[in-house]
C-alpha cells in the first residue's frame, strides 16, 4: 500500500458483524476490468469494509509469511507485491468520499478509523519476521539471478523497512506505533478544521459591493448563494473565489475583507484554529525521526528523494530567492506609482497586490486579465489537453460520460487509448462544492502493471475547484486556472503512459513528482494551442494573435509575487522540519522565519501554517514542499530540450521524454533517467530565464 493510499483511509465506528453484501467491497464490474462502483456506495459500510480488508491482508500476509520453504524473490518478493490487491479498490472510493464527497458522517468516519489503520499497517511494517524474510532476500539478490528492475525492488522494499523502523526493539516498536496513531488523529483534526473554514461564507447583499467583478464571476456568487438558499451573492472562503475577487474588485474595504478570511483559515483562537495541531504534530515528527535514528523529521523524509538531504534542497530555493525579492521590490514600486498617480492616498497592502498588478498589466502591456478569460472555455481547454496529448504522445480520448458510474452529476468521464489500444479511463470533477477539499489534485483508482496480468487499464482522475459558469454560461477560466488545468493532466499523463511490471516501482520521489506535471504546462502557449482552442466563448472567433503577443511579452510580469508566495512556504517548511527540536508556537515561528529572509510585507505565503493542508494533513509534503521547485528545474531544462530540437512537438524529443521519463516510473533512479534523457543533469539557468530573473554569468 503506497502512504497515499493509507492518509485516505478512515472510518465511523466499530465495524459491525460482517454480512455477505458490502456496498463498498463488491466486485467491481463493467468495461476497462471492471469501474468503480459509485453509484451504489453506502457510506455506513465503510466500517466493516475496512475491517474486512485488514482482516483479509493478515491472513495474505501471514500465508506468505509462514511459507517455511527459504524466502526466494519468486515465493516471497512477488506474492508480497500483490498482496492486498482487491484492496485498492476500497481505498479508491475511500479517497473519494474523504476529498470530494467529505461530510459529518464521513469525517466521524474518518476520525475513529484513520488511527486502526495506520496502526494495522505499521503492525505489518514492524513485523519482524516479514523482515527477516525481506533481508534473506535482500541478502541473497546478488546471486539469484535477478534482473535490474528485481534487484531495485529487493532492494528498495528492505531500505525502506529499515528507514521505517523494522529494526528496532519491541519497546520501541511500540512507541513508533503510537506516535504514527496519534498523527494520523492529528491529521484527520487538522483537516476538518480548514475544510471548516472553507466552508465558511461571506454574503453580499448590495449592487454596490460587486463594483469591478466580471458577469460571469458575479454570476457564479449569485448561484452559490442561491444554492445557500440566500438571496444577494455569496463568496465561499477558496482561492478560487478569494483569487478573482481581490484581482478585480474596486471596493479596497471588500478586499481587505475576503484577504483577511482567507489567509486566517485556520487561524482565528477559535474551534477551528490549528496551532495546537500543527504543534502536536511537529512534536510527534520529531520525536519519531529522532527514534528512528535521523537528525531531523527533514533528514527521514528527505533521505528517499533526489534531493537526499536538506542542504541540497536549501541551496536551489536561496539561489532563486534574491532575485524573487528583488522583483517584488520592483513590482510594488510599479503598482505603488499608479496608486498615487490615481490619487489612491494608500500603500500597497497585500489585498491590493492582485488589483494593482492587473493595473500595471494594462499600463505595461496594454493587457487585462478580463479581456483574457472570454478566449478560455473550460471545455475547449479539456478538448487542447487531449489535442496535445495525442500529438506528442500518440493518444486519443474518447467521452464515455453516462455510460459509466460517476460519483457527481458533473464528472465526466473518458476511454483513452494509445495507438489502437485501449490503456485506461480519465475521469475529470472540475467544479467546486460543499464537502470537497479545496485547490487540485490529481489521483488514480486503478493502475496498471504487468505482475499477475490482472491490472492492464489505468483508470486516473484529475479534480479542480473551477467556479462554475452562471445561468447557462459556459464555464470560462482564466489564463492561471488553464495552467492548473494543463499541470494536473500532465500528472495524469504519468500515470496513464505507466509501462511497468512492479507496483513496488510505481510510486516516484517527491521531488520527482510534479516534475512531469510541470512539464505539461508548457503546451497552453504554444501558437497550435491558443489558435486552435482559445475561441471567444460568444463569437467563436480564436484570440487575436495582438493578445498572443501581449500575453508572451507579459508571460514574466508579476513573478516576483509568484515566486515568493511560494518559495516563501517551502523555506518555511524546510526550516520548520529542518531541526531537531519541535517549534511550539507555530505563528511566532512563521512570522520571526519570514523576517529573518527577508519576506516583502506586500505578500503573505501562499499558504500559511495554519492552512498549510500539503504539512499538516499526512506526511506527504513535510519537508517536501520545495520538490515544485526541484520539479521545475528539471521542466525547465526539458523545455530547453524541445526548443534545441527546433518543435514543442518534435516527436524524438517527446517519445525519449515518454519512454525513459513518463513509462518507467520508478524502475531506474530519476536522476539517472534524467541524464540518460538529457545526457547531462539539469541546469538552474533554464529556471532563472523562465522566471525572467537574471542568470549569473550572463
Amino acid at each position: 500500500m503506497t502512504t497515499a493510499e493509507l492518509n485516505k483511509m478512515s472510518a465511523m465506528q466499530s465495524a459491525p458483524e460482517a454480512t455477505t453484501e458490502n456496498s463498498v467491497l463488491q466486485p467491481w464490474t463493467g468495461p476497462y476490468d471492471g469501474v468503480p462502483p459509485w453509484d451504489e456506495v453506502n457510506v455506513a459500510d465503510f466500517p466493516q469494509a475496512f475491517q474486512q480488508t485488514m482482516d483479509k491482508i493478515q491472513t495474505e500476509v501471514n500465508a506468505i509469511r509462514d511459507n517455511p520453504a527459504p524466502a526466494t524473490f519468486e515465493n516471497f518478493t512477488v506474492p508480497m507485491e500483490l498482496v492486498g490487491n482487491e484492496a485498492n479498490n476500497l481505498f479508491a472510493i475511500w479517497g473519494v468520499h474523504s476529498s470530494n464527497l467529505s461530510n459529518d458522517q464521513v469525517r466521524e468516519i474518518q476520525g475513529e478509523w484513520l488511527p486502526k489503520v495506520s496502526a494495522f499497517f505499521d503492525q505489518l511494517t514492524l513485523d519482524p519476521k516479514l523482515l527477516a524474510k525481506t533481508k534473506a532476500v535482500y541478502d541473497n539478490r546478488a546471486s539469484a539471478g535477478l534482473d535490474a528492475q528485481q534487484t531495485r525492488l529487493v532492494e528498495r522494499n528492505y531500505e525502506q523497512l529499515v528507514r521505517n523502523g523494522a529494526l528496532l526493539g519491541g519497546a520501541d516498536k511500540e512507541q513508533l506505533i503510537a506516535y504514527n496513531t496519534e498523527l494520523s488523529k492529528a491529521f484527520n483534526d487538522f483537516s476538518n478544521k480548514v475544510l471548516a473554514d472553507e466552508e465558511s461564507f461571506i454574503f453580499l447583499t448590495d449592487e454596490a459591493d460587486l463594483a469591478g467583478l466580471p458577469d460571469s464571476f458575479v454570476a457564479s456568487l449569485k448561484a452559490a448563494a442561491q444554492e445557500q438558499g440566500k438571496t444577494g451573492w455569496a463568496l465561499k472562503n477558496t482561492r478560487s473565489v478569494m483569487q478573482p475577487f481581490l484581482q478585480n474588485s474596486t471596493r479596497r474595504d471588500l478586499r481587505e475583507k475576503v484577504y483577511n478570511a482567507y489567509v486566517n483559515r485556520g487561524d482565528n483562537g477559535d474551534k477551528n484554529d490549528t496551532n495546537a495541531t500543527i504543534a502536536k504534530i511537529l512534536k510527534l515528527r520529531a520525536d519519531r525521526a529522532k527514534l528512528l535514528g535521523f537528525k531531523t523529521h527533514a533528514h527521514y523524509r528527505m533521505a528517499d528523494t533526489m534531493a537526499k538531504e536538506p542542504e541540497a534542497a536549501m541551496d536551489l530555493m536561496m539561489k532563486v530567492w534574491p532575485a524573487a525579492v528583488a522583483r517584488v521590490g520592483e513590482e510594488v514600486a510599479d503598482m505603488q506609482a499608479i496608486a498615487d498617480a490615481e490619487g489612491a492616498g494608500i500603500t500597497i497592502e497585500p489585498w491590493d497586490y492582485r488589483y494593482y498588478a492587473e493595473k500595471v498589466r494594462k499600463a505595461k502591456y496594454d493587457l487585462d486579465s478580463a479581456e483574457i478569460k472570454p478566449y478560455f472555455q473550460l471545455d475547449k481547454m479539456m478538448d487542447a489537453l487531449f489535442d496535445a496529448a495525442g500529438k506528442l504522445y500518440g493518444m486519443t480520448f474518447t467521452e464515455t460520460t453516462g455510460t459509466i458510474p460517476v460519483f457527481d452529476p458533473e464528472v465526466r468521464t473518458f476511454e483513452v487509448k494509445r495507438g489502437d489500444k485501449v490503456i485506461g479511463v480519465q475521469f475529470f470533477d472540475n467544479f467546486a462544492r460543499n464537502g470537497k477539499r479545496s485547490g487540485a489534485w490529481m489521483t488514480t483508482y486503478k493502475d496498471a502493471y504487468k505482475l499477475g496480468g490482472e491490472n492492464e487499464y489505468t483508470i486516473a482522475s484529475n479534480n479542480n475547484n473551477f467556479v462554475k459558469g452562471g445561468d447557462g454560461e459556459p464555464t470560462l477560466i482564466s489564463l492561471d486556472d488553464a495552467t492548473t488545468l494543463f499541470h494536473e493532466f500532465g500528472h495524469a499523463l504519468h500515470y496513464l503512459n505507466y509501462d511497468i511490471t512492479y507496483p513496488g516501482l510505481a510510486g516516484t520521489p517527491r521531488d520527482f513528482v510534479e516534475y512531469p506535471s510541470q512539464v505539461n504546462e508548457n503546451w497552453l502557449m504554444t501558437p497550435y494551442i491558443l489558435s486552435t482552442y482559445a475561441l471567444h466563448y460568444k463569437t467563436g472567433e480564436p484570440i487575436p494573435q495582438e493578445l498572443v503577443e501581449k500575453i508572451q511579452a507579459s508571460k514574466t510580469f508579476n513573478e516576483g509575487f509568484s515566486t515568493v508566495e511560494y518559495l516563501s512556504s517551502a523555506i518555511v517548511d524546510m526550516k520548520l522540519h529542518n531541526r531537531a527540536e519541535a517549534v511550539t508556537d507555530p505563528d511566532a515561528f512563521e512570522r520571526e522565519t519570514l523576517t529573518e529572509i527577508g519576506m516583502p510585507k506586500e505578500i503573505v505565503m501562499r499558504h500559511r501554517l495554519p492552512q498549510f493542508n500539503h504539512l499538516f494533513s499526512s506526511d506527504a509534503y513535510s519537508a517536501g514542499y520545495y520538490s515544485y521547485l526541484w520539479s521545475e528545474t528539471m521542466d525547465a531544462d526539458t523545455w530547453a530540450a524541445f526548443e534545441e530540437a527546433g518543435s514543442p512537438w518534435d516527436q524524438e524529443t517527446a517519445e525519449r521524454f515518454r519512454s525513459i521519463l513518463l513509462a518507467t516510473g520508478n524502475e531506474t533512479d530519476r536522476k539517472e533517467a534524467y541524464r540518460k534523457f538529457r545526457g547531462r543533469d539539469p541546469e538552474v539557468k533554464y529556471i532563472l530565464k523562465k522566471r525572467g530573473f537574471p542568470v549569473p554569468g550572463e
